[in-house]
């Protein structure tokens, strides 16, 4: 559960200005997932977000610049994804409920020239990749990703 609340804490700082932590808390209740202001605070201290000006003189929180969407990724898989495997130039991550987006995302921003995109649904990502051919160096070098997140 810890994992969905804080991928939708996520998700909703990116779309929404969330001002304090009981609006957060309250988003959080409104999106179904049950979080005192207590819980919040402690996810805002592990995910590490920050607060920042808004442009209206006020702060809402924020992700802190990532430099590299790498560590991003390596982050998510490290807490989300339950398996990987491929068919033709289709790879299929398989994730936790509710994480699927977010790990999508991350696939999307590393850029890598063989991957075409992505469709994320709740627990399932389909990434499409420029041909079978390539699909299994796809596939090899995002279990790569997961065996270097296992041995931190």
């Amino acid at each position: 559960m810890k994992t969905l609340r804080q991928m939708k804490i996520l998700e909703i700082i990116r779309n929404e200005s969330v001002e304090t932590q009981e609006q957060l808390a309250e988003r959080l209740r409104s999106a179904g997932i049950e979080a005192t202001q207590a819980t919040v605070s402690r996810d805002i201290r592990e995910l590490r977000l920050i607060r920042a000006p808004n442009g209206r003189g006020k702060y809402r929180y924020i992700m802190p610049a990532d430099p590299s969407p790498l560590n991003r990724m390596r982050r998510y898989f490290r807490d989300s994804l339950l398996n990987l495997d491929y068919s033709e130039n289709i790879v299929v991550l398989k994730c936790l409920p509710g994480t699927a987006p977010a790990v999508g995302s991350t696939v999307d921003s590393l850029g890598w020239p063989d991957i075409v995109g992505t469709v994320a649904g709740d627990d399932t990502i389909l990434v499409v990749t420029r041909g079978r051919e390539v699909a299994p160096e796809v596939v090899e070098r995002l279990r790569r990703l997961t065996r270097e997140t296992k041995s931190e």
